[in-house]
């Protein structure tokens, strides 16, 4: 059970600092309010950083915290068993849904202070700027192939110090964020947007409106879509 609790725990660290900053930025009232993309972008960058930290410590030391990865890792036979697949992706799944809790209750009177329904949403999971489906679809799936490949790139670097690996994947993820993510706000990760998403549906939240269920297919295929593609393209890249 243990590589299951720290994929649990990493996410938990993922959302709570990720959807915490997106909170921070949208939620009026807060003390961040108004600061944007880049504060978030950076936000994020930072959440992963400590979230395959936590990971790791907390007895994952494979950190994927992220359905994506573990299926790319499927892919490149890293990961061997379908049951461990699954057993990490649900740990995703969960750690995921209470991080997006904490943070609900981390900001908890900013929900009544904001009107706006789609900013409260927004807080929780991905909304595209332009609705258009394929265009959605494709960002996502780029975004997650840049993402495989480059963390392919920082494992393949070889030894490096102590806790520079998940900052340099940290990094690879606030360099999508900054590059790609303006299209579909890049949820990469399918725990990512399903949790909080399934936790914007589930809590109380003033004026919540609804969880655009018709688009969150998007943020969940895409990236599992990225996440083969870009494990064949990295065995190609290694094979030639």
């Amino acid at each position: 059970m243990t590589p299951y609790i720290g994929e649990f725990a990493g996410c938990v660290a993922l959302i709570l600092f990720g959807d915490g900053v997106v909170a921070n930025v949208l939620l009026r009232g807060s003390k961040g309010h108004g600061s944007g993309w880049i504060v978030i972008a950076t936000g994020w960058g930072l959440a992963v950083m400590v979230a395959v930290l936590v990971a790791n410590a907390a007895g994952s030391p494979e950190a994927d915290i992220n359905p994506a990865v573990t299926v790319a890792k499927w892919v490149l036979g890293i990961h061997q068993d379908a049951i461990v697949v699954l057993g990490y992706i649900a740990a995703q799944i969960a750690g995921c849904f209470v991080g997006a809790v904490l943070v609900w209750l981390t900001y908890l009177p900013h929900w009544q202070a904001t009107p706006e329904a789609a900013l409260k949403r927004g807080v929780f999971c991905t909304d595209p700027a332009i609705e258009h489906r394929v265009g959605n679809l494709l960002s996502e799936t780029i975004g997650t192939v840049a993402l495989v490949i480059g963390i392919g790139g920082i494992v393949a670097a070889g030894q490096m110090p102590a806790g520079l690996g998940p900052f340099l994947v940290g990094g690879l993820v606030w360099a999508i964020g900054l590059s790609l993510g303006g299209p579909t706000g890049y949820a990469i990760n399918p725990a990512r947007d399903f949790g909080p998403r399934l936790a914007h549906a589930l809590l109380p939240i003033a004026g919540k409106g609804d969880s655009a269920w018709s688009y969150a297919w998007v943020p969940v295929f895409g990236p599992l879509v990225g996440a083969v593609l870009g494990a064949l393209i990295w065995i190609g890249l290694l094979n030639g």
